[in-house]
């Protein structure tokens, strides 16, 4: 079966109904989306990514109107944050309802929600009856895709229909956040920074580091990786360490870089400095390097402020630890 490309919305919502996976195109990543009330076909999910069980997945719904439907309840500063944020890139850890299977939150009580900022998928979610459950339309451990070129490079034949939307504006997922006790809960750094979250919330955020204990999706310590080693730090130090290999060097603006050994391929992800520019460039810049004949990836830190942080973190999960 080879795999459709397409801006087909009829078609999309055809193939979800009768129970088959399509690649969703949304503000942060694409997604691999099928029935999230379906087992199934979250079942499918899980097997089509090579996708662990116990990793939760996200479900997206249509607008705020409907996360009733599928939550207990809404804190006061999750519903403000919902109003802020919505649609966008910030995924809400809640309460569940029954109707919501457990296959769906991996035994969980609480589900992950969020409604994407695509017009064309908000369109393809009016039109269904049921919510999709989306992690990313990547194999297991992956560089997320950003593209549906992305998309079809991995999985064609695997899925029904890509429904193409084009370049993600934001390019990496969303934010996790949720509440535990009163205290506001960051477990995944994303699209949607944490102090824009703290200024609606009205409180201070506290950080869960990545574990193999997920609560919520994205928590893995590694994740996001290229085939060729990623090594992530300071540049003049990871150069000193692998001068005799062919490498690529990933920067932010690539200046005041050190001398690189020649023939070094230097990828700047935003020359004038803008981390949302940067942000949306990452994994597609990764896939880039991913393809050449190299040795390993050198990747610096970025700066420590508004998306800087969730691109080092990306980073980080995707570097060779030693």
């Amino acid at each position: 079966m080879e795999t459709l490309t397409g801006t087909d919305i009829s078609k999309a919502v055809e193939l979800l109904q009768h129970g088959n996976l399509v690649a969703i195109p949304t503000e942060t990543v694409y997604g691999l989306a099928g029935n999230a009330l379906d087992e199934q076909v979250v079942m499918q999910i899980f097997k089509t990514k090579n996708r662990p069980e116990f990793n939760p997945l996200i479900v997206h719904i249509a607008s705020v109107n409907h996360v009733e439907k599928y939550v207990e309840s809404v804190p006061d500063e999750a519903f403000r944050l919902m109003e802020k944020f919505w649609p966008g890139p910030l995924t809400l850890l809640l309460k569940k309802k029954s109707i919501i299977p457990d296959i769906t939150t991996s035994g969980l009580d609480t589900v992950a929600i969020r409604v994407p900022n695509h017009l064309m998928t908000l369109s393809l979610l009016n039109e269904l009856d049921f919510p999709l459950a989306a992690p990313s339309a990547n194999p297991f451990g992956y560089i997320s895709p950003t593209s549906a070129q992305h998309v079809l490079d991995q999985l064609n034949g695997k899925i029904a229909y890509i429904l193409n939307g084009g370049a993600c504006n934001v390019g990496i997922e969303s934010t996790i956040a949720g509440f535990e006790d009163g205290q506001l809960i960051i477990y995944r750094l994303g699209g949607t920074t944490i102090s824009e979250i703290e200024s609606v919330a009205g409180v201070s955020a506290i950080r869960i580091p990545s574990s193999s204990d997920l609560r919520a999706p994205g928590m893995l310590k590694s994740h996001y990786a290229p085939s060729v080693p990623l090594y992530f730090g300071e540049i003049e130090e990871l150069i000193r360490v692998h001068d005799n290999d062919s490498i690529a060097v990933l920067c932010f603006t690539g200046e005041n870089l050190p001398k690189l050994p020649e023939n070094s391929v230097v990828v700047k992800l935003s020359p004038e400095g803008n981390l949302e520019v940067a942000a949306r460039n990452l994994f597609a810049a990764l896939r880039h390097l991913d393809r050449l004949n190299i040795k390993c990836i050198l990747a610096e830190p970025f700066p420590v402020e508004g998306l800087g942080k969730a691109i080092n973190d990306r980073l980080l999960r995707a570097s060779v630890r030693e």
